[in-house]
């Protein structure tokens, strides 16, 4: 497998070994106590950069002024503004709902910030019942994220959502 600069002196976290239950628990204790929703986010992505491996893109993209707009993250310079229904950031957000692609380069109309991404998955975040922005999470890897990511995902994100 190759090193793509994530996961520094964190334990060998693969797809079939992350506890994701624990990832969220982390979450909430990083965030008790912290009111500023973008120190929560920077640590949000942080925690998953530098935990999960196969990962070279981990962040936000905040819905403001009817599109989104790039929030805390880690990896790679990237798109500032993403319209809602272009690309996969854009699509989770119109149909507020997780979407997993394990060819980015098949999907329509897909949104290349870095060219090493090969697949992505992006959770609509809500606050107060409303779209509040997405977790945008990019691989190198082909066919990355699956069932158990997209689950584990979910959940994080329903923790991340109890914080903000």
């Amino acid at each position: 497998m190759a090193d793509y600069g994530n996961n520094a002196g964190g334990a060998d976290c693969t797809a079939d070994t992350v506890d994701y239950d624990l990832l969220a628990a982390q979450m909430q204790a990083l965030a008790e106590g912290v009111e500023s929703e973008i120190s929560n986010l920077a640590n949000a992505s942080a925690l998953l950069y530098q935990t999960l491996a196969d990962l070279n893109w981990a962040g936000f993209y905040l819905y403001q002024g009817g599109e989104l707009r790039l929030g805390p993250f880690q990896g790679k310079p990237a798109c500032t503004r993403i319209a809602i229904g272009k690309g996969v950031c854009g699509t989770a957000a119109q149909r507020d709902e997780t979407v997993v692609v394990e060819d980015v380069h098949q999907f329509p109309g897909h949104i290349a910030c870095d060219g090493a991404s090969n697949s992505e998955i992006v959770i609509p975040i809500h606050k107060n019942g409303a779209l509040y922005g997405v977790l945008d999470i990019d691989s190198p890897l082909f066919e990355r994220f699956g069932a158990a990511e997209k689950e584990g995902f979910e959940k994080f994100v329903s923790a991340l959502e109890n914080v903000l």
